[in-house]
C-alpha cells in the first residue's frame, strides 16, 4: 500500500453537493489539514483492484486518488445530485458509477467489490444499525476484498471543535468510534486500526481495515 496524498481539484469546479458537506472546510488553515489527512489515511490503506465502493462519496473528494487505483469507481450516496458529481468527473477524464441509496440496502450483486471504503459515514448511523451495514458491506464484497472505514474518536475537543464550525455533533453522530470498532469485528472477526494524532489534543480520528474471509 502507498501512502497517497489527496488530490484535490479546485473548490469551484465541485458540483452537486449539499451544505453538510464537508468540502469547504478542506482549505482552512488547521482544521483543513485534519479533515485532508483523514481521507489520506483511508485511502493509504486501499490495495487496489477492479472495482472499489465509495459509501457516502459526497463531492467526490477521493475519486482523482481512487482512479489511480481501481479499474472501476463506484459510489452510493444518500443525498448527492449523482449527475452532477459525475459530470464534474467526466470533464477530467474519470468515469464513476454512482447512485443514490442506503448502505442498509445496496442495490450490488453478492461477491462484487475488491473494496469498500467509507469516511466519516458510519458514526451517522445508530448502534442498532451498525452490524446490518457491516453485513451488506460482506454480503457485496469478493472474498479477500476489503473495507476500509474512518471516523471520528469521541472526545470533548473533537465536540468542541464541531461546535465552532456550526455543528451540534449530537445531532449528527449517534455513533462512536467504539461502536463502530465492535461491530465491525462482530462481522469480519479481525480488525486492524490506525490513528491520526494531533498535538497536544491525541488520538483524533480512527481508520479501520478489515479483510472478508471464506468465514465472513
Amino acid at each position: 500500500m502507498k501512502e497517497q496524498k489527496l488530490k484535490m481539484l479546485a473548490l469551484h469546479e465541485y458540483s452537486g453537493i449539499n451544505s453538510d458537506d464537508p468540502i469547504r472546510f478542506y482549505q482552512m488553515p488547521f482544521i483543513g489539514a485534519i479533515f485532508r489527512k483523514r481521507v489520506e489515511k483511508c485511502l493509504s490503506q486501499l490495495s487496489g483492484g477492479q472495482r472499489v465502493l465509495e459509501i457516502g462519496f459526497g463531492s467526490g473528494v477521493t475519486f482523482p486518488n481512487l482512479n489511480e487505483l481501481y479499474g472501476e469507481i463506484h459510489g452510493i450516496d444518500m443525498t448527492a445530485d449523482v449527475e452532477a458529481v459525475a459530470s464534474t468527473f467526466r470533464k477530467i477524464g474519470i468515469s464513476t458509477y454512482l447512485r443514490n441509496g442506503d448502505v442498509l440496502c445496496l442495490p450490488y450483486n453478492d461477491d462484487y467489490f475488491d473494496s469498500v471504503l467509507l469516511i466519516s459515514i458510519l458514526e451517522h448511523l445508530k448502534p442498532e444499525s451498525l452490524i446490518p451495514a457491516f453485513l451488506e458491506i460482506c454480503r457485496v464484497l469478493k472474498t479477500g476484498g476489503q473495507i476500509v472505514y474512518g471516523v471520528p474518536v469521541d472526545k470533548k475537543i473533537m465536540n468542541y471543535g464541531f461546535s465552532l464550525l456550526g455543528f451540534n455533533i449530537k445531532d449528527y453522530h449517534f455513533s462512536d468510534h467504539k461502536q463502530v470498532y465492535n461491530a465491525a469485528v462482530n462481522v469480519f472477526n479481525e480488525v486492524a486500526v490506525s490513528t491520526i494524532y494531533v498535538w497536544p489534543f491525541g488520538n483524533l480520528y480512527e481508520v479501520g481495515c478489515c479483510e472478508k474471509s471464506e468465514d465472513s
